[in-house]
This record gives structure tokens, C-alpha cells and sequence, in this order.
């Protein structure tokens, strides 16, 4: 099993390490040139059509749920604890200049997130529920120029997903929310698993019109209460605002190995700040990694890029809403570079909990449990979806699709009630490789993203003109 573990350990520091961060930072980078810039041009567009009230014609396209429930299923699968727990070990990892990291990251998937999304709508089919079926092994199947290699591609990508549906979609949020209800309420952690498991029930038997509609209440609530509360602390933090400030942009960009400061016995060069902001934001925002566009295909729209610019929302809310918020309490508490009484640095969720506490006492750690619980949540139902539709493709037909919400929902008790740190590395692994083909697919047709994206520039221009 130790040896299981050293190998496992091996090929997750090889999938998420230099080669691959550079591929997913490298084809938004790409990608964004070859789009000459439009989904940075348009993101104001799509942040309004985010919030634009839908047209009654909307009901008359094909989908299952609104533009607004797909989005909102995505973002419930993306802001999860890497939001909280992922920034916190970024900036302890890579240095206060992490976050800066994840901000570049974050810009450039804007334009990867609205790439998968858009041919994930454009080449998705309806299934034999009557339901729209979609995501990159579609696009991989029904639109790659090799179609043999292609099908490899597909099954790849929807065989990784579910498998890490089980465990970074599932054990390993379980497994948060119970550690937070135990540390912060003393809630049994069997109790935990025993009413996740039932509430996971309630809203995945109904499937995606369930999930959408639970998702667009609790996501919207979630995302505004831990950004006011964070924002909260960042006022009452606010003297020390501009010190945090100055640190996290020459941490980012200094070459050599230095501390102080905010960062206190933080030390880190402009390579780990990269490697680990990269990394966690890439980790938060899921941009390239091809999970998001499962549930963009299921929304009613008109026009595929119409939906690839309010998916593409998702990685700004994410990143540079949701992470900043944590990086800058962080940065403005103090605490970074502390130590627990035991001598150890303050990390991950303890240093989120500890620098919330710095300004809001108890009540702080209390919200950050709260945060938690919500956010980790919300991912087991946008997670549970994405496993659902990647197997749904791999048997081909919707008859495993009850039995395995049932088995998804179990599996939900024995993350509550499980340390399994082995789960962690392997669902790790299974997230980022993912990537490779979905991100193989994007390169392959980043034509037909940039006809669609410059075909599109006259309907944004007509509706402007209204």
C-alpha cells in the first residue's frame, strides 16, 4: 500500500505539475490570441447577459434548464473549498504572490472556459430521456478530424471524469463538511455522512432540473454571503490592506527567495508564487479541465456562443471574486506565516478560520465552517451530474443514470466518516488528467471556436444597438 502511495503521489505531482500547468495556462493563452482578445473585450457582455431577465422565446429552445441554472450547476461544482482551503495553501506553498498567479490563470480561462462551453452547446444530442447530453467527449466523438482517435479521446476523458466524480466530487467534499461540522459544532461525523447521503438523495433522484433549480438558490446565497462577510474583514483589516497589498505583488514577481512582512516566516521565489497559484486556480476555476461544459450543454439557448460567454462567467466569479476574497483577508489578517500551538504553520482551512477569527472573533470561524459546509456541498450536486453524463455516455443509454445517484449518494457517508488520504491524491489525479484530452480537443478545433466567436460579434453588436 506505502509503495501504492509513493507511485500514486509520483504521477499526481507529474499531472499537476510544470508540463501540465503549462499546457492549460498555455492553450488560454492561445486561445485568447486566436480569438483576438473577444472574451476579454465582451466580458461586461456576458456578465450582463448573466443577469439579464430571460426572454419568454428562451423557454422555446432546445435544453433542459435555463441559461442562468447552467451556469450557476457549474459554478456549484467550482466554488467549493479550493476557494477557501486551495488559496490558504497556495499563498502558504507559493507565498503571498500566489493569488497574483491565479488572477493571470484565471484571465486566460476565461477564454479556455468559453471555448469548451461553446462546443460543448454547439455539437451536444438529446439522449433517449429526452435530455440534452453534452461536454467534451461529444465534441471529441462527433467533431474531432480523426474520428478513431477521437472516440479514444471520449472514452478517456468521460472514464477520468467519473472516477473523480467519486472522489473529488464527493469523498473528499463529504469529508470537509464533516471535519468543519465536528471541529466547529461537534457534530457527530456519522451523523454528518447519515444526513448528507439523505439530502444528496432528495435533490439528485429529481436529476438535472432538481439539481439546476436547488443549485441557482443556494449558489447565488452562498457565493454573496461569504463575499460580504470576507469583505467585511478586509474594512475592519483595512490599515493593514496596502502592506498585504505591496506584499503579494513583489512576492509575485521577485526572483529571489524572501519573507517578511505579511508573508512572516512565509518564503517563496516567483516560481513556486507561479507553480502553486497556477495550480490552485486552475484547481478552483476548472478551466481546461473539461467538467464545466457537461453542464453547459444542457442549457436552452439559441446560439452556442451565447451560452460559452455565460459559462465563461464562472471562472471570473470563481477566481477573481470568490479566491480574491480569501487572498486578501489573508493577506490583511496577519496570520499568514503563524504558527498553532503546536508549533506547526497555520495552513489550509485552519489559516482561512484563523485570519476570519483575527477580525470577527468566533463568530469568524463560524462563518468559514458555514462556508465550508455550503460551498462543498453545492460541489457534490454539480459533481454528481458531471459523473452522471460521463457515464451515461461510456454505457450508452440513461439506465444506469438512477442507480448511480443512489450509489453516488452512499458513497457520500463513507467520505463523512472516512480519512482517506489516499482518495485525495487519486481523485487528484483523475481531475487533471481530465485535461489532456479535452485540452488536445480545444487546440484541435479552436477554428470552429474562433468562426463561432467572430460570427457572433454581430448579434453582441445588434443587441448593444437595442
Amino acid at each position: 500500500m506505502k509503495l501504492f502511495e509513493e507511485i500514486l503521489g509520483s504521477v499526481n505531482d507529474f499531472v499537476w505539475g510544470p508540463v501540465m500547468l503549462v499546457l492549460l495556462v498555455g492553450t488560454g493563452v492561445f486561445l485568447t490570441f486566436r480569438l483576438k482578445f473577444l472574451p476579454w473585450r465582451n466580458l461586461g457582455y456576458a456578465l450582463k447577459s448573466v443577469f439579464s431577465k430571460p426572454e419568454k422565446t428562451d423557454d422555446q429552445h432546445e435544453g433542459d434548464i435555463t441559461p442562468f441554472q447552467s451556469l450557476m450547476t457549474a459554478l456549484a461544482a467550482t466554488i467549493g473549498t479550493g476557494n477557501i482551503v486551495g488559496v490558504a495553501t497556495a499563498m502558504v506553498l507559493g507565498g503571498p504572490g500566489a493569488i497574483v498567479w491565479m488572477w493571470i490563470s484565471a484571465l486566460f480561462g476565461l477564454s479556455t472556459k468559453y471555448a469548451e462551453s461553446l462546443l460543448a452547446v454547439k455539437y451536444r444530442e438529446v439522449n433517449d430521456a429526452g435530455e440534452m447530453a453534452g461536454g467534451p467527449m461529444y465534441v471529441m466523438r462527433n467533431a474531432f478530424p480523426i474520428p478513431a482517435l477521437g472516440k479514444i479521446l471520449a472514452v478517456a476523458f468521460a472514464l477520468f471524469a467519473v472516477l473523480a466524480s467519486f472522489g473529488i466530487g464527493n469523498m473528499t467534499q463529504a469529508n470537509s463538511i464533516s471535519e468543519a461540522l465536528n471541529t466547529t459544532f461537534g457534530v457527530p461525523n456519522a451523523v454528518t455522512g447519515a444526513l448528507l447521503t439523505v439530502l444528496a438523495l432528495i435533490v439528485l433522484l429529481g436529476g438535472i432540473k432538481s439539481i439546476g433549480k436547488v443549485c441557482e438558490k443556494i449558489v447565488p446565497f452562498m457565493a454573496v454571503l461569504y463575499f460580504v462577510c470576507g469583505l467585511l474583514v478586509i474594512i475592519l483589516n483595512i490599515k493593514n490592506l496596502p502592506s498585504g497589498i505591496v506584499e503579494i505583488f513583489s512576492m509575485a514577481f521577485s526572483v529571489k527567495a524572501i519573507s517578511g512582512g505579511v508573508g512572516g516566516s512565509i518564503i517563496a521565489s516567483m516560481l513556486s508564487a507561479m507553480r502553486w497559484g497556477v495550480a490552485r486556480g486552475v484547481f478552483s476555476n476548472e478551466a481546461g479541465l473539461g467538467s464545466a461544459p457537461i453542464a453547459a450543454a444542457a442549457a436552452k439557448t439559441d446560439l452556442p456562443s451565447r451560452q460559452g460567454y455565460i459559462n465563461m462567467t464562472g471562472t471570473f466569479f470563481d477566481t477573481i471574486v470568490v479566491c480574491s476574497v480569501t487572498g486578501l483577508v489573508i493577506a490583511s489578517s496577519g496570520q499568514l506565516g503563524a504558527v498553532d500551538a503546536s508549533g506547526e504553520l497555520l495552513t489550509g482551512a485552519s489559516l482561512t478560520i484563523a485570519s476570519f477569527q483575527a477580525a470577527l472573533g468566533t463568530f469568524g470561524g463560524w462563518m468559514v465552517s458555514i462556508g465550508i459546509m455550503l460551498f462543498a456541498f453545492s460541489t457534490i450536486l454539480g459533481w454528481e451530474y458531471y459523473g452522471e453524463k460521463s457515464l451515461e455516455f461510456l454505457v450508452g443509454s440513461t439506465k444506469a443514470n438512477k442507480p448511480y445517484r443512489l450509489f453516488f449518494s452512499l458513497i457520500a457517508f463513507i467520505g463523512a466518516t472516512q480519512t482517506l488520504s489516499i482518495v485525495w491524491d487519486f481523485s487528484d489525479t483523475m481531475n487533471g488528467l481530465m485535461a489532456i484530452p479535452n485540452l488536445i480537443c480545444l487546440l484541435v478545433l479552436s477554428g470552429v471556436v474562433a468562426k463561432d466567436c467572430f460570427d457572433y460579434q454581430d448579434v453582441i453588436k445588434k443587441e448593444r444597438s437595442r
